[in-house]
């Protein structure tokens, strides 16, 4: 029988060679497995728009999995980083421990008023239902808003905002083995890894329901064989 190589949950696995990614000692296995995930999802998108320019202006829409990995890539590339959020009581959180520059809530009219116009790119992370026509108006002239979250309906699209700005709505969904290897190299050489908390096989279904509601700063990572002293 062929061994599988399609297991999750396994504790040892077999895989062809050109599927593996090599993590550098200094990056810790259990904070570095979710950016094979979350860290591709937002790293690809920085560089294939190119938004990765030190100086640029990068809003994170969404402080979740996906966003506090965004900032973090983001600052490291040297470029300005705004987080949007629904939720003021994450802005100290933004701020202090991510190291972005500014916090905007997105539901405070006069805050997205005052922004508009000001930044090169927005990496949209949320997959719940939300409007996009503020998120196009905080976009410069030629500015790029691209989706990485997927929500379940379809989001509605402003044309008109786009046409007299030149602005581009796109997407993105993880990347390449090539460009996973370099994300993970650049995470080591800048000390970039996930925000995780490291649980064991037998606290799988708790994680669960405390994922339904929200319930993790960022990342659950299960420790299969109950190895990591935690």
């Amino acid at each position: 029988m062929e061994p599988s190589h399609m297991e999750g949950y396994s504790d040892i696995m077999v895989a062809d060679e050109h599927f593996i990614v090599r993590i550098p000692d200094n990056l810790p296995l259990d904070a570095a497995a979710p950016l094979l995930c979350a860290g591709i999802t937002v790293y690809s998108p920085l560089r294939f728009f190119d938004l990765d320019k030190p100086g640029m202006h990068v809003g994170v829409v969404g402080l979740g999995g996906l966003g506090h990995v965004a900032v973090k890539f983001a600052k490291a590339m040297g470029v300005k980083v705004t987080v949007i959020s629904t939720s003021p009581g994450k802005k100290q959180e933004a701020l202090d421990h991510l190291g972005a520059d500014s916090f905007l809530v997105s539901r405070d009219q006069d805050g997205m008023q005052a922004a508009m116009g000001t930044m090169d790119g927005i990496i949209d992370t949320v997959s719940a239902m939300h409007p996009i026509l503020p998120l196009i108006g905080l976009l410069k002239t030629q500015g790029k808003l691209v989706l990485v979250g997927a929500p379940e309906k379809p989001l509605e699209l402003p044309v008109f905002p786009l046409l007299m700005g030149r602005k581009i709505v796109g997407g993105s969904c993880i990347g390449g083995m090539k460009e996973t290897q370099e994300m993970i190299d650049f995470a080591a050489k800048n000390s970039i890894t996930a925000d995780i908390e490291v649980i064991s096989m037998d606290c799988v279904n708790t994680a669960m329901d405390r994922l339904l509601k929200n319930d993790v700063r960022y990342r659950f990572v299960i420790d299969i064989g109950n190895t990591i002293k935690v």
